[in-house]
């Protein structure tokens, strides 16, 4: 540095830091409130699931412009399964477009459970691609000369959500292909109607395979939060997905990301989401940030239990639901001293680890405003 520069100093004060210190004992009280609550089971049709703790639990926001803010597990991985399918959903929709992966998969709620064997429209198609059946159609369109470079282009995609290189959990791989005979009847079932290729072995191979990814709970948030950032990782500034095709994950992702408790989730939370067996949501606020919530036990439809929880409180306590007004300012997290159509700093400068990550536990007990709106 030239005699004549001078660094800008990082300034922390609670005027520029309102915002951060409440996220951070936001993500706390939540994280308080519902460590103790022992609803729900560990999934237990695929092995390897049944070996999760009940008691990991973390919560992660990553806003858009790339902070970060955890509580709890956020390093604890786990197998990301169907969280993966809206997706592999976008990979698709840039190797063929839209009107192809249409002609294959549709884009209504079913009303089913996630694994029911098979329930396809007037064309045979399946309902959507968040249901398995539709996300083994949605596999089965990959590009790639074989089924490496089908699997490799997957673990790239990713990657450029995550934000870094990208494993397949072997164990929990071969515990779905050795276990997985529901999904084996579906596929077989839409090879009958021509839905998919006759490399039926080949197509589930992948489908386990994206189902085994490995990730955490931060993983998971960036994942929200490129979504959220018009397809670009804020951390990384890498592109993930076109952003032609952000509106079609983000539907699908709200209209069908929760199962038959799709209608629900869009009541009382408002936002695209999707969840997966192992015990983790992501949820997206549009233009603004991601959500991750990770905790084994599920209820009966496959969510998690502590995951809708937190989900719900935080929509209701900080107006971050679709259709509510506050959404009209610039960041879900909004001070609750302002107008509704004020505007605040982006969220920056918080206290981080080494890592530059923010820690909700360094206000453990500090006081939330309720009702940011």
């Amino acid at each position: 540095m030239r005699s004549n520069e001078r660094e800008t100093p990082q300034v922390i004060s609670v005027a520029t830091s309102t915002t951060k210190f409440r996220v951070l004992a936001a993500l706390n009280e939540l994280h308080l409130r519902y460590r103790d609550l022992r609803e729900g089971d560990v999934a237990t049709y695929i092995p390897e699931l049944a070996k999760a703790n009940p008691d990991w639990f973390a919560i992660c926001v990553v806003t858009a412009d790339g902070q970060i803010y955890e509580i709890g597990d956020a390093d604890r991985q786990f197998t990301i399964q169907s969280v993966s399918k809206p997706f592999i959903y976008g990979l698709a929709l840039e190797d063929y477009g839209r009107d192809t992966v249409l002609s294959k998969v549709g884009v209504e709620p079913t009303g089913d459970v996630f694994n029911s064997i098979i329930k396809l429209d007037a064309t045979n198609r399946p309902h959507n691609p968040c249901v398995n059946a539709g996300a083994i159609a949605t596999t089965s369109l990959i590009k790639g000369a074989d089924p490496t470079a089908r699997l490799n282009r997957v673990l790239e995609m990713f990657a450029r959500y995550f934000g870094h290189r990208v494993q397949v959990d072997m164990s929990v791989f071969m515990s779905e292909r050795t276990t997985g005979h529901r999904n084996r009847a579906i596929a077989y079932l839409m090879l009958n109607f021509g839905m998919i290729p006759d490399n039926v072995d080949q197509i589930l191979d992948l489908y386990f395979q994206q189902c085994s990814i490995l990730g955490n709970c931060r993983d998971l948030a960036v994942m929200g939060a490129t979504l959220a950032n018009n397809g670009i990782n804020p951390i990384t500034k890498e592109r993930a997905v076109q952003s032609e095709y952000l509106r079609d994950i983000l539907t699908v992702m709200y209209t069908c990301g929760m199962y038959d408790f799709a209608g629900q989730w869009g009541y009382s939370v408002g936002l695209p989401a999707k969840s997966g067996v192992a015990g983790s949501i992501v949820a997206v606020v549009p233009n603004q940030l991601g959500i991750a919530v990770y905790s084994p036990p599920l209820d009966a439809r496959g969510n998690s239990v502590r995951g809708i929880k937190v989900c719900q409180d935080l929509s209701q306590e900080f107006g971050m639901h679709m259709f509510d007004a506050v959404l009209t300012r610039s960041q879900a997290f909004a001070r609750h001293d302002q107008s509704p159509t004020s505007l605040h700093p982006p969220i920056s400068n918080g206290s981080t680890h080494q890592n530059g990550h923010s820690t909700a536990g360094a206000v453990a007990g500090a006081d939330v405003t309720r009702g940011a709106h």
